[in-house]
């Protein structure tokens, strides 16, 4: 039985995250069906009851020092943990663990991750020096890899995002919640969009923009308009300051919910509007539609990887043009059947991460 180590943006709330890890942990299972998993987390309790691992707090040093004493492997990832635009600290933290366990003789693989952006010298620095020493890299998309060529890192393989290779969720889960806000159902014949907005840094210009089309598309096609937040409660915060600018009352979720309500509900709208990058996977997953609005080059990159392109960015919204587009693909989905293609194909690339990971337990 092999001892496996995960280190991430785990116990904070994030549903992203938390499809990432439960994904993570399946795709391990699913090639060694044995393995022993501990994962890091900012609540251990809460992250060893949902996924049935064992878990240490993010800063208890003995139980982190314990846990990769015994390890086989320690994966860094999935997530983006090494930039430096929200945090020079935790990228830090997440290096300090990568060298831990190479002081401890561990072999150290990053899982899937989204490298960058990095700003700062030093910030890059650390990281060329420190992945110098890992024994394998999957990155989710090409930007990550060209970052890393960057900075001289060569030995790279591109994947995609780990949680693209979760199963679909039952569909009746996400309809039962919706009940619940006493939305239409499917059977109706109403139209649902979902909304997947966050706040970032002080970008609020684009509220405005979208409340516009939101209330248009809900008077134009008679459209339901349903807010899903991703990391609870800021998301439903941002959501209602959108939803107070609106002419018509849309559905704001509270939340929390799950990883697998949360990817039932993305499979329960006609079409996805997102910010939140997990927002576009949980629903490209469920076999939705989406539009990306842009705020980091991680969602510009998912989007050209099923072949589309942002609508805008928070920055810089065009009312017309994100009308537009969702009026296509409410009324068809024919043009967009390339990206389903796409998505099929990422599910498959997103598995070579587990296997890559069980390789090097192999090898070393």
């Amino acid at each position: 039985m092999s001892n496996i180590v995960i280190s991430g943006y785990y116990g904070f709330g994030n549903a992203g995250d938390e499809a990432m890890l439960c994904a993570i942990i399946d795709a391990i299972r699913d090639v060694e069906g044995d393995a022993h998993i501990t994962v890091i987390s900012g609540n251990p309790q809460e992250t060893s009851r949902k996924h049935n691992i064992k878990a240490v707090g993010t800063f208890a040093a003995f139980g982190i020092f314990k846990a990769i004493s015994n390890a086989d492997l320690v994966i860094s990832g999935g997530g983006s943990l090494l930039q430096d635009a929200t945090s020079i600290r935790n990228t830090y933290y997440y290096l300090s663990i990568m060298g831990l366990a190479k002081l401890l003789g561990k072999p150290v693989m990053l899982y899937s991750q989204g490298i960058g952006p990095l700003y700062r010298n030093s910030t890059k620095r650390a990281v060329r020096f420190m992945l110098q020493y890992v024994d394998g890299i999957t990155v989710r998309d090409t930007i990550s890899k060209d970052e890393l060529f960057a900075l001289g890192i060569k030995n790279v393989e591109v994947t995609a995002d780990a949680v693209l290779a979760m199963h679909k969720a039952d569909s009746s889960i996400g309809a039962n919640i919706l009940a619940k806000y006493n939305c239409a159902s499917s059977e109706s014949g109403i139209k649902r969009i979902g909304i997947a907005v966050r706040r970032w840094k002080d970008d609020t210009a684009y509220r405005q923009s979208l409340a516009d089309v939101l209330s248009r598309l809900s008077i134009d096609q008679n459209a339901e308009i349903i807010f899903v937040p991703m990391s609870h409660p800021d998301d439903t915060k941002e959501a209602k300051a959108i939803a107070s600018l609106m002419t018509i009352k849309p559905i704001v979720l509270e939340g929390p919910f799950t990883t697998e309500e949360q990817l039932s509900l993305s499979g329960n709208v006609d079409l996805m509007i997102g910010i939140r990058l997990h927002a576009l996977v949980f629903s490209s997953l469920m076999g939705k539609p989406v539009i990306g609005i842009s705020y980091d080059p991680k969602i510009t990159s998912f989007l050209h990887m099923i072949e589309q392109e942002p609508i805008g960015t928070m920055t810089e919204l065009h009312p017309e043009v994100l009308y537009d587009r969702c009026i296509e693909l409410l009324n068809s989905t024919e043009s967009y059947q390339h990206s389903f293609d796409r998505i099929q194909i990422l599910r498959k690339v997103s598995k070579r991460n587990a296997e890559f990971a069980i390789s090097l337990l192999e090898e070393c």
